[in-house]
């Protein structure tokens, strides 16, 4: 009789054991099930943010100009000099009218944390009759930023963007490497004296 109150008790606690574990693996699924949705909404959520910063400063589809192209942009490769990234290129005039104070339009990637801005630089010389070309030339520090792109040419008649096309321009120089000059200081031995003579042999490996 003994014998089968403790069979009976070792069942039920070794029941209750299993219960206690079940309950907490379902805790730990659910936990973790929770904690994965919660990052998985925080990712979306960013990936959102980031889509939407870039829009916002994407150029509106309203304000492409349609129509056949007033002018020629080659885009010189970009140069590091002093510090400095040079950004420049020529526009030339391939309509049948004047084009008065131009600009180009310019976006930049910032290297700190990728975002975009807006600048532009004024094409020289102001005026630019049929099949005349003017350049541009834009002066930025080079540690800041990590990407140049054409997104624009203004005119000075409606500030409204101006057709164009584009195309590479110069390339980048290959970079000059400076002689080296290496000076030998002069051998120890006497003037007129062979290195290897009878006097002065000489081991040859």
């Amino acid at each position: 009789m003994l014998t089968d109150s403790t069979h009976t008790e070792l069942f039920i606690e070794e029941k209750r054991s299993t219960g206690r574990k079940l309950v907490a693996v379902v805790c730990a699924l659910t936990v973790t099930a929770i904690v994965f949705a919660g990052y998985t909404y925080l990712r979306k959520r960013s990936a959102q943010q980031r889509l939407a910063a870039i829009a916002a400063q994407a150029p509106p589809t309203s304000d492409i100009p349609k129509g056949p192209a007033k002018a020629h942009i080659l885009v010189d490769d970009a140069l590091l000099r002093g510090g400095q990234t040079i950004i420049g290129g020529t526009v030339r005039n391939i309509s049948a009218e004047k084009l008065s104070g131009l600009t180009v339009a310019l976006e930049l990637r910032r290297r700190k944390d990728g975002s975009l801005e807006q600048t532009s630089a004024t094409v020289e010389p102001h005026d630019l009759e049929p099949d005349q070309e003017g350049r541009y030339v834009l002066k930025l520090p080079a540690q800041q930023y990590i990407s140049v792109r054409l997104v624009g040419l203004k005119g000075e008649a409606d500030s409204a963007q101006l057709a164009y096309t584009t195309a590479s321009g110069q390339k980048r120089p290959p970079e000059r490497i400076e002689p080296k000059v290496v000076t030998v200081p002069r051998s120890g031995s006497r003037g007129g004296e062979f290195l290897n003579s009878p006097e002065n042999p000489a081991r040859v490996p």
